[in-house]
């Protein structure tokens, strides 16, 4: 994207706009020679993932903590070079040029921007364009798509690639210890994941991800325990009575049909909704109401903000890994990636 395109409009337009905001285990500390990717026989070393890594302005990670910040530079420059030798591997065994095999497998398969795609993103993304009318950003927004579009066949095909050559991500992701005692969870407790959410009930990416972690417990069935803790932010003013409601439900073990309630209807979260939705579950009312009037886990909901902020959290939804954090509302396809690479260094 260039300087004059979208991001005239705002900071990072080019990233995708998928968390709610306010304002360890340390790991393995490497030397430049050490190896942190394998590609078949080909090792890749920390110095030369370093080279592009270095280049990335500090902008690009938002407001996580600088040893995630770090991180994450670094395995994109990773993961850009481990794409980049597989497909000179595959060019050289096809006897082609890489910019005409590129060619054949990603522009061949590109399809143009169309103008309602352009207008359907502008309609949806009016916060990110600040103002500017839709013919001021109509040639960045079509920009923008068509190089999201181009970078997801090239990482389909790199993907196909990796099946035909071993590759072994050795670079150790920074971990955060996070407290779960005590706190809402589904799963077993020996399950290989742990996934720790924090989540706003009021937050519309947090409602946005909920879909998406279902769709990740179903499919990881009982390797994956999922605790949930609370991060209302400031701006959101139902957020906090809809966490403190959630734990005097969780007082009768209703914690998650209340979840799920909240999360199912977004627009009811006053506090004569949150009693009505728990007369409506089946709760106790007259228990719930005192609890719930009486602020009994205003102190829980805290205690809960102070992990998040000791854990490096900023804004919602975010997720722990295995302590491996990952901000906003990702695609399944994401989660799938990170839980895959724990589970497969479980086998090792």
């Amino acid at each position: 994207m260039t300087k004059t395109g979208l991001r005239a409009w705002g900071p990072a337009i080019s990233l995708l706009l998928i968390s709610c905001s306010t304002s360890a285990q340390p790991a393995k500390r490497l030397a430049p020679g050490d190896v942190v990717a394998t590609v078949g026989s080909t090792s890749i070393t920390l110095a030369e993932v370093d080279d592009k890594a270095l280049q990335q302005p500090a902008g690009s990670f938002g407001e996580v903590k600088l040893v995630q910040a770090l991180y994450e530079a670094r395995r994109a420059a990773l993961d850009e070079i481990i794409g980049d030798m597989l497909i000179d591997q595959e060019a050289k065994a096809r006897q082609i040029e890489r910019a005409k095999l590129e060619e054949q497998e990603v522009g061949a398969k590109l399809t143009p921007v169309t103008d309602m795609e352009v207008v359907d993103w502008y309609q949806a993304n009016q916060a990110r364009v600040r103002g500017a009318t839709l013919d001021q950003v109509r040639a960045a927004i079509k920009e923008f798509l068509t190089r999201g579009r181009t970078q997801s066949l090239r990482q389909d095909y790199i993907n196909r690639l990796k099946g035909k050559t071993a590759v072994h991500v050795l670079l150790d992701p920074p971990r955060q210890v996070v407290a779960t005692a005590g706190r809402p969870a589904k799963g077993p407790a020996s399950a290989p994941i742990e996934l720790i959410e924090f989540s706003d009930f009021q937050c519309p990416f947090c409602l946005q991800a909920n879909p998406t972690v279902n769709q990740v417990l179903t499919t990881y069935g009982d390797r994956i325990r999922l605790v949930y803790r609370h991060y209302p932010l400031p701006n959101h003013p139902n957020a906090r009575p809809a966490a403190e409601a959630a734990e005097c439900a969780s007082e009768q073990d209703k914690f998650w049909p209340f979840h799920d309630r909240l999360f199912a209807n977004p627009a009811k979260l006053t506090d004569s909704d949150l009693k009505q939705a728990a007369a409506e579950l089946g709760l106790d009312s007259a228990s719930f109401n005192s609890c719930f009037d009486a602020r009994k886990y205003t102190s829980r909901v805290d205690a809960d903000i102070r992990a998040g902020n000791e854990a490096g959290v900023s804004a919602t939804p975010a997720f722990f890994i295995n302590g491996r954090l990952l901000s906003g509302a990702q695609p399944f396809e994401v989660f799938k990636g990170l839980i895959d690479e724990e589970l497969a260094l479980k086998k090792r």
